[in-house]
């Protein structure tokens, strides 16, 4: 008698073929199968067969949750960078502190790049390297997610600052940036820098800079 097929996506194994779930539940086993492919072999290179076979389920299983392979993706973009978003929105909100708002910052990218607390990694590489850029639907995502990231730091520094709209706004880009861009560098070279001290050198080039602009009715951005 022939064993049933099961996936391993996430952290535990998928049911077996025709096993029942939730369709909330079968829905996130699908989206954790198809993080693990498209992280792996990118969105061009990646195939609807291996995505259901990981998950443990039939394709048209998969096509009754996710009409394609576009939606799919789609729908794992717009998980993440609604996680990114809020994650950095919680990170400006939670203190009055502008040296623990700049550490916070720095920590939710690195975070986000790292998959802490993630069920599966490398959801990073969708939003920063992904390889369907041209596609609209993803660039128009893509502008958003950054849009929305220079904002949750540009409403602070406009704020304690009172700087003019599009001096806060480049100055928010250079923050948002250099914590992406150093976050992706130290997970590639992993074992070169502790995390904490990746995130403690970053954080004091960026609070550095921002500590030179004087607060609205202060000496300085402290």
């Amino acid at each position: 008698m022939a064993t049933p097929a099961t996936g391993t996506a996430g952290n535990g194994s998928a049911p077996g073929r025709g096993g029942r779930l939730p369709r909330s539940a079968r829905r996130k086993q699908l989206m954790a199968a198809a993080q693990e492919v498209f992280v792996a072999h990118g969105y061009h290179a990646a195939a609807m067969d291996e995505i259901a076979d990981r998950a443990g389920v039939s394709k048209p299983v998969l096509y009754q949750h996710f009409p394609g392979k576009l939606e799919l993706y789609l729908a794992l973009l717009d998980k993440h960078t609604t996680e990114l978003v809020d994650g950095l929105r919680a990170a400006m909100a939670v203190t009055t502190d502008n040296r623990e708002r700049v550490h916070n910052a720095v920590v939710a990218y690195f975070d986000f790049v790292d998959g802490t607390n993630a069920d599966v990694q490398g959801a990073f590489r969708l939003v920063f390297e992904t390889d369907l850029r041209n596609d609209p639907q993803v660039r128009e995502r893509l502008a958003s997610v950054s849009r929305l990231c220079m904002q949750a730091v540009a409403d602070t520094i406009a704020a304690d600052t009172g700087l003019p709209r599009d001096q806060v706004e480049i100055l928010s880009v250079a923050v948002t940036g250099t914590s992406e861009v150093a976050a992706r560098w130290w997970l590639e070279n992993k074992g070169v820098l502790a995390k904490a001290d990746a995130i403690r050198l970053i954080e004091g080039l960026v609070w550095r800079g921002i500590s030179n602009f004087p607060l609205v009715g202060g000496d300085d951005a402290r």
